[in-house]
């Protein structure tokens, strides 16, 4: 019997065939920054991870109220007192190259995923196997019990998203794919893609909507259009006209103050279907100096204004800005404030160089990642600039695309070899609701995210926080994160921002959540 079944030449032929009975209905999307890479494993950017869950598809989806549900999963039974997690693939699972969709798929794209994510890592390090028995049966054994894993498994940056077993074994973690085979609703079109520029999907005929309604990225995922067009629109203003004259139908981000402009059109509804927001981040390199320096981290973050950066982002829409923002978002008033005054508590220039000073530091040059092409990330990154330049920091600001940055960022070199010492990035707020999936607040060294800390003081603290089962105790230990973060500064909290979407009146209300998603929207 043969490993896979095949579809026939016939059959995908029909996957690419127009719509039958009428025009073809294609929704064009402007992303808030360009497609730069198609691997949502290899990247966390936010939109390579916003197509990702077009192509590929995930063992867990998350509801609108963050919850993580079965999604390409029939159930899943836990034994052996928690180490023992038994998932059934539902039936009726294909790979767009025409394959089925089996366990063992699924296991090798889990051990790719888990050498590049931080949290992957950390169940790297408590499993003792993971197995498929049989065609849809995963078996994940544990040294330890692990009661978070459905939501691990659920994670919005760098997701773990399902591919061919050839395809995860074929590629090395730290490359990006070069062929883009998922089994989620929407088929890739390699053909007319133009990085930076133009990408096109399609129905992927053979997927099998869950039997329920969808939310956010769960349940059942129903493609009303017959194409979407993603179409990279540097100039905001061009992109907010080109959505008023029908040219376009969904911007993701119009900048805040091109919101009046589009309220007044008679076609644009504008909106927050985002109603958890985003924590903006500066990321220093811990493995390479002068940032390697916690004092001069501390100073840094001495030096800048959460006020300022957030009025720059956000100007036009005050009511879409939360600051104070520390490190975690939980809802708990003794976790979030824990530390605070780090942030609320100004210094005078004369302060900060102070700080400097006690650092060591004396004009050497710290390289910052500008990122020019996405407008929220170019706004923060003008007013870090500043506000570091104005205390007598060398600041070389390096303008380059978005996708430059991600090249760039994975360097561990030197100064002198290319390295770099700062960039502006973000994270969906739910990620920080609790440490679990605060990628950014790892300091596990080699093994963390992008900027690599080494900060025992919050792995020792995150550790237990995994074991306990105790709602005190993980409240103590939250707050213990957070007060070691603003002591060693893994990043810089810039602020927290909810941006609004826009879309035509053509278009049927997308779903909420953090981030777009293009199934159940329909188009008149």
């Amino acid at each position: 019997m043969q490993r896979r079944d095949f579809l026939s030449g016939a059959a995908m032929a029909m996957l690419a065939r127009p719509a039958i009975g009428g025009a073809a209905k294609t929704l064009i999307f402007v992303p808030q920054s360009p497609l730069a890479s198609l691997d949502p494993v290899w990247t966390s950017a936010m939109t390579t991870r916003n197509v990702g869950f077009m192509i590929y598809d995930v063992l867990f989806g998350r509801d609108a109220a963050m919850n993580p549900k079965p999604q390409m999963l029939a159930g899943y039974v836990v034994e052996d007192d928690g180490r023992r997690w038994v998932m059934t693939l539902r039936e009726n699972l294909w790979f767009h190259d025409g394959t089925k969709v089996l366990a063992r798929d699924c296991t090798a794209s889990l051990r790719r995923w888990m050498k590049r994510d931080p949290g992957g890592a950390t169940l790297e390090a408590r499993l003792d196997a993971l197995e498929a028995p049989d065609d849809r049966t995963i078996v994940v054994r544990l040294n330890k019990r692990f009661p978070a894993l459905p939501k691990l498994l659920s994670k919005f940056q760098t997701a773990a998203v399902m591919v061919p077993e050839r395809i995860a074994t074929g590629t090395d973690p730290f490359k990006q794919m070069t062929e883009i085979v998922g089994s989620g609703p929407f088929r890739f079109l390699k053909d007319e893609y133009v990085i930076g520029s133009h990408a096109a999907l399609v129905p992927f005929e053979r997927y099998s909507p869950r039997d329920e309604p969808a939310s956010f990225t769960s349940g059942g995922h129903r493609v009303l259009v017959d194409r979407v067009e993603w179409k990279m629109i540097p100039d905001p203003a061009t992109a907010a006209n080109a959505l008023v004259t029908g040219e376009v139908d969904w911007l993701e981000m119009p900048m805040p103050d091109l919101l009046p402009m589009l309220r007044r059109a008679s076609n644009v509804v504008t909106g927050r279907l985002d109603q958890w927001g985003f924590i903006s981040q500066l990321r220093p390199n811990h493995v390479a100096a002068p940032t390697n320096n916690v004092k001069l981290r501390r100073a840094i973050m001495a030096a800048i204004d959460q006020h300022a950066v957030m009025e720059a982002i956000m100007g036009g829409d005050p009511e879409g800005v939360t600051v104070p923002m520390g490190y975690l978002a939980t809802g708990k008033p003794d976790v979030d404030m824990a530390g605070i005054e780090a942030l609320t508590t100004r210094r005078s220039a004369a302060e900060v160089k102070a700080m400097l000073a006690e650092a060591g530091y004396s004009g050497e040059r710290l390289v910052m990642l500008h990122t020019t092409d996405q407008p929220f990330y170019n706004s923060a990154s003008l007013v870090v600039a500043d506000a570091l330049s104005r205390v007598g920091m060398t600041i070389d600001d390096q303008a380059m695309d978005w996708g430059t940055v991600l090249q760039r960022r994975a360097s561990r070199q030197p100064l002198d070899k290319g390295g770099w010492s700062l960039f502006v990035s973000v994270t969906p707020v739910p990620e920080y609701r609790d440490p679990l999936l605060g990628s950014l607040l790892r300091g596990n060294g080699k093994d963390a995210w992008i900027g690599w800390p080494d900060i025992p003081r919050i792995e020792t603290a995150y550790n237990a926080w995994l074991d306990s089962d105790d709602a005190a105790e993980q409240t103590r230990l939250e707050r213990e994160i957070q007060l070691a973060a603003f002591e060693s500064v893994p990043f810089i909290p810039l602020g927290r921002y909810m941006p609004r979407a826009a879309w035509g009146k053509a278009v049927s209300d997308p779903l909420k959540g953090p981030a777009p998603v293009f199934w159940n929207v329909s188009k008149a």
